[in-house]
């Protein structure tokens, strides 16, 4: 029995011991941690085969290389809604959008020419997570209903659909790729 009162006054006088060194205590549900380790997260993924790697990092290519389009389309149509809300007509609202889709061809057609049709595709998906609209929704509100569709027939002949939505459960990947990348 003194053994045992010996072996818990150790225990507790270590313990008030390591305290006192550390000064980092933490209670937590009632447990008491000290020098806790904070670790970024990662992706545990037992059993992916050779093909789904291969996928995943053709995946986080494509991401890396959208995702700055996606930023600046979100940050383009803030500034351009902000804009249209100081135009008091519709002439000049059109014209003002007119003017903005002109600048953005001029200096971006370029480099989404050269996107493939699967970079495309998650773009669409990225935009509508930066923005918290579809493709569709954008197109109908700047360009009219009668140029969104004839986009949308054109685009389902390469497999777009502009209805696109970005799912963080479904599209999973993509949102670990951002994180772990930091390209938010």
């Amino acid at each position: 029995m003194k053994s045992g009162l010996f072996l818990l006054t150790f225990i507790f006088l270590a313990a008030i011991s390591a305290q006192s060194d550390t000064g980092k205590v933490k209670i937590l549900n009632g447990d008491t941690f000290t020098d806790i380790k904070v670790f970024d997260p990662i992706l545990v993924s037992a059993g992916m085969d050779d093909q789904k790697i291969k996928d995943y990092q053709l995946l986080k290519r494509r991401v890396r290389k959208v995702m700055p389009y996606a930023k600046l389309a979100a940050y383009k149509m803030r500034v351009m809604e902000d804009n249209l809300a100081l135009k008091k007509t519709k002439k000049e609202k059109k014209k003002y959008i007119k003017l903005c889709e002109q600048s953005l061809k001029d200096l971006y057609s370029a480099q989404l020419k050269d996107m493939t049709i699967e970079e495309g595709k998650v773009l669409m998906k990225l935009i509508h997570r930066e923005t918290g609209k579809t493709t569709w929704e954008i197109m109908k509100n700047y360009r009219g209903s009668g140029e969104t569709i004839f986009w949308q027939a054109f685009g389902s002949i390469y497999g777009h659909d502009l209805k696109t939505e970005y799912d963080p459960s479904l599209d999973y990947q993509i949102e670990n790729i951002i994180k772990i990348e930091k390209l938010e």
